[in-house]
């Protein structure tokens, strides 16, 4: 009888107390997995104005040096909406970008 592991108590079994380190190991896992997945998102103000001010500051920035380069090289207006057109691409993929990570 003293052999037997269906006597056995608890704690004393290898096989159980195997069984119990892994339950543990699992849960804390899984806690880990839902903290993560369910951490507190950031505040929508703080977001809007980040996409709001990219949405703003890429092509003004374009519009900026454009007009810079224009006055250099003599080109008025071809170089400014050029750069102003590929800064509001530029800025639509951040937006996407501070989306996907959300």
């Amino acid at each position: 009888m003293a052999n037997d592991p269906e006597n056995a108590p608890v704690g004393q079994d290898p096989q159980i107390d195997s069984l119990e380190q892994r339950i543990g190991a699992a849960r804390r896992a899984e806690d880990q997995r839902l903290a993560q997945e369910h951490a507190p998102m950031r505040d929508g103000r703080s977001a809007g104005i980040q996409i709001a001010s990219t949405m703003l500051g890429y092509p003004l920035g374009g519009i900026v040096i454009g007009w810079v380069l224009d006055k250099v090289f003599d080109t008025l207006p071809w170089i400014t909406i050029c750069l102003m057109f590929l800064a509001f691409a530029g800025a639509c993929m951040h937006v996407v970008r501070i989306n996907k990570n959300r």
